[in-house]
């Protein structure tokens, strides 16, 4: 790993917020975002040399243990915040000396103790720092070498992706502004509308492709699942689970501003998030709507109208570890349990929108089968009117797509985008209403 060098003053920070996402309570951006907010003498160089420091110690948190025991005193020592961000820069390459103005004169015979620590003498689950029930789950399904390229890939900070809004522009004439600017920017290797900034994340929030609505952060991984929906002109469409809103954007302009687009979420304040984006993008074919459940009385009224529905479901968040670190420590056997209940009730309750022919995509960014597959194999086995279509041969017809699988899986080590898994399902054509209109 790599980190910038800190400064006492950014590094009394970093020990500071630190203690607080080890306590595992809350989300850790949610987290250092109010303690940023909190601490405005905190300048925007301060601010990412901290959440670098930080994330890489949650990223390597069971290595980074397991080598602050060497020459601990004590257990509590062992496991301190201001250890463990000490052995993370040690581990990304500081030398002693580079890291004297940081220590205590009773931390430099500790440190140096620590030196020699190698992490191919610790257990596997230990060296490629997941907990132990994700790397059996893992290690079942793709054995040991894959698993651990896996895991180095989710070790990585993930790069920024932008998805270009066709509305407004193309994607050529963004990436020559971008690249004019001096910003490494290239294509995407997957989405048309990508875009991946390289060496470095930028801030965009006030450059005037972003403020115009030109362009959205938005993962290339993300984006195929747009495209895997492919919403039509004038379709009728729901995002089931819209959250802020990334995905909703993509499908109203793959319809061209047109027909009718619901962004559902349980989450008021997620869906308020949408609405600065939605203006940007000037798209008005979007009605944000908040559901109380997935059996929201507004969800049986529209019963068997919808052309099409996106579910990207609640789900662990196991293959946003890229940007997510602290999820592999917050997620357990209990809580993926929940969650697939969860995900069983929200697919069939979305899936009573189709009309006869609709399509439906479920989707999660989970690495886990039983969150992903084993939902829509017990979906279908459930409901004989639907049958499963392929990701691959649709992904085909609008992006440079050329595997072959019934259902999409996407990788960091593969890929190098988050990890994601969709499976595109579609409602039987009735044969005694295939001939009649739809009810709109």
């Amino acid at each position: 790993m790599m980190l910038p060098a800190l400064s006492p003053f950014q590094f009394s920070h970093a020990e500071a917020v630190l203690a607080i996402l080890l306590r595992l309570d809350f989300p850790a951006d949610g987290e250092l975002s109010r303690y940023f907010r909190a601490h405005r003498v905190l300048g925007h160089t301060d601010r990412g040399a901290i959440a670098e420091s930080v994330y890489a110690v949650l990223r390597h948190l069971r290595s980074l243990e397991a080598r602050c025991r060497l020459g601990a005193e004590e257990a509590a020592q062992a496991a301190s915040s201001r250890r463990l961000l000490l052995a993370a820069h040690l581990s990304a390459g500081r030398n002693l000396r580079e890291l004297e103005p940081l220590t205590r004169a009773s931390e430099r015979e500790w440190l140096a103790a620590t030196k020699g620590f190698s992490v191919a003498s610790l257990a596997p689950a230990e060296a490629l720092d997941l907990p132990d029930w994700l790397h059996e789950r893992l290690l079942a399904r793709f054995g040991m070498e894959e698993t651990a390229a896996l895991a180095m890939a989710l070790n990585r900070s993930a790069p920024l992706d932008l998805r270009v809004n066709e509305l407004k522009t193309n994607r050529e004439a963004v990436l020559a502004q971008l690249q004019a600017e001096g910003l490494a920017a290239e294509a995407g290797r997957f989405s048309p509308l990508a875009i991946r900034i390289r060496g470095g994340k930028p801030a965009l929030a006030r450059h005037p492709l972003f403020a115009s609505g030109a362009i959205e952060v938005q993962d290339e991984g993300s984006q195929l699942l747009g495209f895997l929906l492919d919403p039509k002109r004038g379709e009728m469409v729901a995002d089931f689970c819209a959250g802020a809103g990334g995905k909703t954007l993509l499908l109203g302009a793959l319809m061209r501003n047109s027909g009718r687009l619901y962004a559902f979420d349980v989450s008021e304040k997620r869906l308020a998030r949408l609405k600065p984006r939605l203006q940007r993008s000037q798209l008005s074919n979007v009605y944000p709507q908040r559901l109380d459940s997935e059996r929201d009385a507004r969800v049986k009224r529209l019963a068997g109208k919808l052309d099409k529905v996106l579910v990207d479901a609640p789900c662990s968040g196991l293959g946003t570890l890229r940007r997510n670190p602290d999820l592999k420590w917050r997620q357990t056997l209990e809580t993926v349990a929940e969650l697939c209940q969860k995900q069983t009730d929200i697919l069939a309750a979305a899936a009573t929108l189709l009309r006869p022919g609709g399509r439906l995509v479920y989707a999660t960014c989970s690495l886990l089968a039983e969150e992903n597959d084993a939902i829509v194999d017990a979906f279908l086995a459930a409901h004989p009117d639907f049958m499963e279509i392929s990701a691959s041969a649709t992904l085909q017809k609008r992006c440079d797509w050329s595997e072959t699988e019934s259902r999409l899986r996407l990788l960091p080590h593969r890929h190098g985008t988050d990890g994601f898994f969709a499976a595109l399902l579609e409602k039987h054509v009735d044969e005694g209403t295939a001939d009649k209109p739809q009810d709109r």
